[in-house]
């Protein structure tokens, strides 16, 4: 069972979200409610946004062991109708009042009621069941939904509470969105499979933060950024949540200056992990270890991971994997064996003390900025399908605030449009986070003698 303190809810809070909050009896009475409405349905979408709302749909799903699909509120018209059309959802769970986006015309709506009350165990769900669907952003094309099994999922929560000594008397605290795997899977399935507490902060901010108590602090390098420059300068913030467990940064790299700042504030020193959608969490910086800035641990009870040889580079490796944690394949296409060994595309080196440490991609298309992972070939085509762009070319630049911004080296067809006009562009068709940062004309792209754009030779600053 994922969820298992629903079917005995202990008296004591479960999540916070603003000035709202239930307790878990209150919890297990609106899933209860809302999962008996969506049981026997094949697949159903949550419009997620960061809500007390998206929390229940998503335990109500899990509880009634239905596929959930949660979908970015922002995302383009286009991404939001592959999507859709992907994943074939029989309804979508919204917050009641909530407008919708025009694409979800036709599809069904059920609004969640968080003060329903109808507690019911949970059904026998088998543990290969699918617990979520969760789109990636594909590297050169549409994103595909990455199949995560209920085993899954809970072989990746166990494991990251073992590393961090996780319990139901941790109070976490966040501000991430709850689409993705870092703020939902983590963020809000992790503390429900503890016991334990969430408040989503909405904004992750020192004065808030410090009030809230957390024991545990998730957060991405942008956030631990912007929160250093703060902390800076408000010493008493800094000493409230530097009386938390643990501070943990994820979805890229945090930079060692921001290390040494988080550290010089609160006294603690934030601890990182590393994994994909496909794959969840695979290593983590554990509780008991000393951290090492630039690096993301060790690989999680279960999970096998190796470095695939690079010639000439004695040191390095691609990171694959396989493990109880893996994805079942993507939807609507040819299922994975779990036997198989999974690619990344990473590039790592294992440090002195076993710490695995990333080092780069082997591909140059994922660009990670915001704590989002951001596929260049997506916004390229966007560009293209602008009447003054012949040709386009997306990189990721080093960003002090982002991690890395996106840039897009455009060609034009005749005359040159303002960047403004095409940075509006892209944002229309694909969701505000992808739009690029910097539009740079060139008169042309360099290619290599099969043709292929050699981004490697685009400036990067």
């Amino acid at each position: 069972m994922l969820l298992p303190v629903l079917n005995d809810p202990p008296a004591r809070p479960a999540l916070r979200f603003g000035d709202r909050e239930l307790t878990y009896p209150e919890l297990a009475g609106a899933v209860g409610a809302l999962a008996g409405e969506l049981a026997g349905r094949s697949r159903v979408a949550v419009h997620a946004t960061p809500s007390l709302h998206t929390a229940v749909a998503v335990a109500a799903a899990v509880h009634a062991g239905v596929p959930i699909v949660p979908l970015n509120p922002k995302l383009g018209e286009r991404e939001l109708s592959h999507v859709l059309g992907d994943s074939a959802p029989e309804l979508v769970l919204t917050a009641p009042g909530t407008e919708l986006p025009a694409g979800y015309a036709g599809l069904a709506r059920l609004d969640v009621d968080v003060d329903a009350r109808a507690p019911r165990p949970a059904a026998g769900v088998p543990d290969s069941t699918t617990a979520l669907v969760i789109y990636t952003s594909g590297t050169t094309g549409a994103p595909k939904g990455a199949v995560l099994s209920r085993r899954a999922v809970a072989a990746n929560l166990d494991g990251l509470a073992e590393a961090w000594a996780w319990s139901a008397e941790d109070l976490l605290a966040h501000a991430l969105p709850l689409f993705h795997v870092h703020g939902l899977v983590l963020g809000v399935l992790g503390p429900l499979r503890r016991g334990g507490r969430l408040h989503h902060l909405g904004t992750l901010d020192a004065t808030s933060l410090a009030a809230s108590g957390a024991t545990l602090v998730f957060g991405v390098p942008t956030q631990y950024h912007r929160l250093a420059d703060q902390l800076e300068r408000d010493p008493e913030a800094a000493a409230a949540i530097g009386r938390a467990r643990l501070l943990i940064s994820g979805s890229a790299a945090l930079t060692a200056v921001d290390h040494a700042r988080i550290k010089a504030t609160t006294g603690l020193a934030v601890r990182e992990r590393y994994g994909l959608t496909e794959t969840l969490i695979l290593t983590a910086a554990r509780v008991e270890d000393d951290p090492e800035p630039g690096t993301v641990g060790r690989p999680l009870p279960g999970t096998e991971l190796r470095l695939a040889p690079i010639p000439d580079s004695p040191d390095l490796g691609i990171v694959e994997v396989r493990g109880p944690t893996l994805f079942d394949g993507y939807l609507n296409r040819p299922p994975r064996d779990p036997e198989e060994w999974f690619s990344t595309g990473d590039v790592a080196r294992w440090t002195e003390s076993g710490q695995l440490a990333l080092v780069g991609r082997s591909a140059t298309d994922l660009i990670k900025s915001g704590g989002y992972k951001i596929g260049a070939g997506e916004i390229e085509n966007a560009l293209l399908e602008h009447p003054a762009v012949a040709e386009a070319a997306v990189i990721g630049v080093p960003d002090e605030d982002l991690g890395e911004r996106v840039v897009a080296y455009v060609v034009a067809d005749g005359q040159p449009p303002a960047p403004q006009e095409l940075i509006d562009h892209v944002a229309r068709l694909l969701a505000p986070h992808k739009r690029p940062r910097e539009v740079r004309f060139v008169d042309a792209l360099p290619r290599n003698d099969m043709g292929k754009v050699q981004k490697a030779r685009l400036p990067r600053d």
